[in-house]
Parts: C-alpha cells; structure tokens; sequence
C-alpha cells in the first residue's frame, strides 16, 4: 500500500487502537447512548403530556366558545353570549373558530357576527379566507382532533369539530405554537446538553483513564528496559523490577507487575546458571589446553629427537613417527585455538595500540603465496596506509585465517583478492575468491566453532572448523562485526573494524 493509500491511524480498526483509546471511546460511546435513551424518551413523554393538556384546552375551548356565541343554545336567545366578545381557550394564545351552516356557508352568532376568525383573549386575530374553510371543513370530517397547518401568517391548529341544530357544522381549533415552542426549546436544551456532557465527559474520562492506566504504562517501561539489555552472553544481572506500588496482587495491574517481577526472578536465576555452567566449561577448556601443550611439545620433541638418532631406524617405524610428530603439531594447533578463544571468552583485555593494516595485509598474502603458489594471489590497498586501534598480533591472526581458509577450501588456480577498504568510521577488511562457494544452508552457521565446509568445499588438508570462529571472536572483541556473501564463483569473507 503507497503511503498516499494508507490508512490514517484515527480511522484504524477499533481492535488496533490503544487500551486508552479503546476506553476512553467506550465511555463516551455509553454515555451518549444514555443520554440519547434519557432525552428521547424525555421529550417523548413530554411532548405526550403537552398533547394530552392539548386536548384538554381543545375540549374547553370548543364548549365555552361555544356556549359564549349561542351555537349550542337550544333556545338560540343567545344567552352565554356575555358581553359579545370572542375569548380565546385557557391555556393556549390564540383560538380558531368557524361555523358552517347545512348549505356550507359560513354562520353567525346570535349577535351577528361570522364565526370565521382566529381570536386572541383580547381581540379577533383575523378572518378566514374561503381556502382555509375548506381545508378545515374537510379536515374535520371525521370528528375527531387533528392537526392542521394554516400557513406561515395563522401557523399550526389542533382542531375538532361539533355538529349544530341546523345540520351546520360548528369547528374550534387552539394554536399548537406554545406546545412547538416548548418541545423546540427542550430539544435544543437536550442537544446542548449532550454536546457539553461529551465535552466534559471526555475531558474527565481521559484524564481518569490516564491516570488509572498509568500504573500499566509504568509495567510496559520496566518491561522495554528489560528487552533492551543484552542477555545473549557474558555475566547477566537484571536488576530491573516493577515498583512495588505496581505489584499489588489486590489489583490487576499489579497481578500483572507481580507475574513480571516473577519471570524476571527465573530469567535471573537461569541466567546465572547458564553463566556458571559457561563459565566451568571455559575454565575447563582453558586449563585442558594449557596443560595440554607441555605433553604435546614433549611428543613432537621425542619424535624429533629419534629421528637423529645415529642408528639406522626401520622404515615403518621412520613412518610412524612421522605420522606421530605430523599429529602432535596438528593437535598443538587445535589446542592453542582452544586456548585463544577461551581467553576471549572470559574478556581477558587484548593490547590496545595503532596497527598499521596494510601492512598485516601485504605480510599476510606474502605468507599465504609462499603456503600454496598454485593460487593466485592479489592485494587491492588504498593508496593511504588504514590504521585502526587495536591487538596486531590478534589482527594479524584475522588475516591469516581468512587466507588459510580460502587457501584449504578452493582448488589450485583460485583467484584471492584481499582488500582493505574505509567505510566512514569503520574499516573493511575483505577476502574474496573465485572458487566453488558455501552452500546456503551452511551461510548462517559458517562462523561457529567446529563447523566444517568438507562436504561442498574442495580441501587439500584437514581443518579443526575454528579458524572462521577465531575471527568472528577477534573481530567482536575489537568492537567489530564479520559478514559472509557466498554463491557459486563469488565468495567475500568481511570483517569491519572501527577506524581509528
């Protein structure tokens, strides 16, 4: 996905939102609904009373203006009439009230007056024009209330009808702008309010959150801490724990803190157990090696010693001890291996003083065509000597395993390059040949000890799998890194050490 398509992180799924998110929009999420719930059914009941005392002022105001203009005078002498004037219904600010005669016409009162008008408690609003009539006339015919609009000049009516002596109609209607008014007020109050409790409660809820969550974000600190130390080797001490405020079995961040604080107490302690057992071994293969090399130098001594011997010596025993001397070196070798990467197991200090690189390098190809002439060996240096800091007899030894290793593992008439390269504040020193390669599956574990290429690499003499090891070991007690590419007719074996 191009980042012009990527999601923004606010619209990401709610699953991938952080617990504080997550919260937080659950709160807000359950007080709206609630106050939805509450404001609906607020209005909804409000707006059923308002109706219902509609209804009422209706019904009240049909029968008073009724009596007051004589339409329901059974003697029509006119009396209920009072003093002439048109009232309006209690409770409501204007009143609508028609009559109509049996032929449709519009009816007067016993005074006179047409009973077309919208009226006020004080004075007549307004006469209806023939349209209004007949939307009303049709509006009631059924008897029962209903709501009508008269347009934006007389507004909305709730409106009913009664019939009259003559077969006329008489029709009363009470304004339904008081109930709007109030229903529009209480639903803007209720919106409002709504808006200022989300405001409030989200200000509120994060700043709870927050705080309420702060003890699980100081648990996931102790536990970044922790992952950033190296534990892969050396002497390992976790002294980093969860604080005990946060590791309280009572709460359930605490459970939490409390089963970290326990896993780190077992990591510790088998931490300390893989040390030790590291350490014995080391101290093991170090004390074996070192008293290893007396027998070892008082064989190859003894054999030497024989062969000057004046008297003639059977052939076979000649071979022999050949054989026994050829041996002993071998296995001196393997014990001085040994005993170097013990030393640099246990951090012994290497000498720490300018070593001229280039140098090494060309000492070191010297030493390597005068080994195996059949090979062709090269040497690319940069024109300015590379220095770096460092053991040069250790740096040495780098070299000459990188060149012992291509000189056993690649046939007669391999090209060797070596180079020395800078690379900003590092130093790259580089063996490369043209030979068979190292297989795949073989790349990853190339420069661990004991580990042998005899299956896929072409060898002229046997090998004890540690050279590629002592490298990897010098270069890392350098401060440096070593790098591998590999492939059929193209192989670089890399260690970078840090410049001076």
């Amino acid at each position: 996905m191009t980042p012009a398509l990527r999601r923004p992180a606010a619209l990401a799924r709610p699953s991938r939102w952080t617990l504080r998110a997550q919260l937080l929009a659950g709160v807000l999420v359950l007080f709206t609904l609630v106050m939805l719930a509450t404001s609906a059914l607020t209005v909804v009941e409000t707006r059923r009373y308002l109706d219902g005392q509609l209804s009422q002022d209706l019904q009240s105001a049909l029968f008073r203006a009724g009596d007051r203009r004589g339409v329901f005078d059974d003697d029509n002498d006119g009396r209920g009439f009072g003093d002439g004037q048109p009232p309006g219904a209690p409770g409501s600010d204007r009143t609508l009230v028609l009559g109509l005669t049996a032929s449709g016409a519009v009816a007067t009162d016993p005074r006179g007056y047409p009973l077309n008008q919208v009226v006020t408690r004080s004075n007549t609003d307004g006469t209806l024009s023939a349209d209004e009539i007949r939307r009303l006339a049709s509006a009631v015919e059924g008897g029962e209330p209903v709501r009508i609009s008269l347009g934006n000049d007389l507004g909305d009516y709730l409106v009913t009808s009664r019939s009259i002596g003559d077969g006329g109609t008489f029709v009363v209607g009470v304004s339904t702008r008081p109930v709007d008014e109030l229903l529009g007020k209480l639903l803007a109050l209720v919106v409002g309010g709504t808006v200022v409790g989300l405001v409030l409660v989200g200000v509120g809820g994060a700043v709870v959150v927050r705080r309420s969550l702060a003890p699980l974000d100081r648990v996931a600190a102790t536990a970044r801490r922790v992952s950033t130390l190296q534990l892969d080797s050396g002497d390992v001490s976790l002294a980093v724990r969860v604080p005990e405020r946060d590791a309280d079995p009572r709460t359930e961040v605490g459970q939490v803190g409390l089963a970290l604080n326990t896993m780190l107490d077992d990591v510790e302690q088998a931490l300390q157990s893989r040390q030790e057992s590291e350490m014995r071994v080391r101290r093991f293969v170090a004390d074996a090696s070192h008293e290893l090399r007396t027998p070892l130098a008082s064989i190859r001594g003894y054999a030497e010693l024989t062969r000057r011997e004046r008297e003639p010596v059977p052939e076979t025993v000649t071979h022999a001890l050949g054989r026994v001397e050829s041996e002993a070196l071998r296995m001196q070798e393997l014990v001085e291996d040994l005993l170097l990467l013990a030393r640099l197991d246990s951090g012994r200090p290497l000498e720490r003083e300018p070593v001229d690189l280039s140098l090494l390098a060309v000492n070191a190809v010297s030493d390597a065509h005068a080994a195996s002439p059949d090979h062709s060996w090269e040497l690319d240096l940069p024109e300015e000597p590379v220095e770096v800091t460092g053991d040069g007899a250790r740096l040495h030894q780098i070299l000459a395993n990188l060149l012992a290793n291509a000189r056993t593992h690649t046939p007669s008439g391999t090209r060797v390059v070596t180079r020395l390269r800078p690379e900003a504040d590092m130093v790259r020193i580089s063996v490369s040949d043209n030979g068979p390669g190292i297989p795949r599956d073989l790349q990853p574990t190339v420069f661990e000890r004991f580990v042998r290429g005899d299956d896929s690499r072409s060898r002229a003499q046997g090998s004890t799998g540690l050279g590629l090891s002592i490298v990897a070991a010098v270069g890392q007690a350098h401060g440096g890194r070593v790098e591998v590419t590999s492939e059929p007719g193209a192989t670089t074996f890399s260690v970078l050490l840090p410049a001076s």
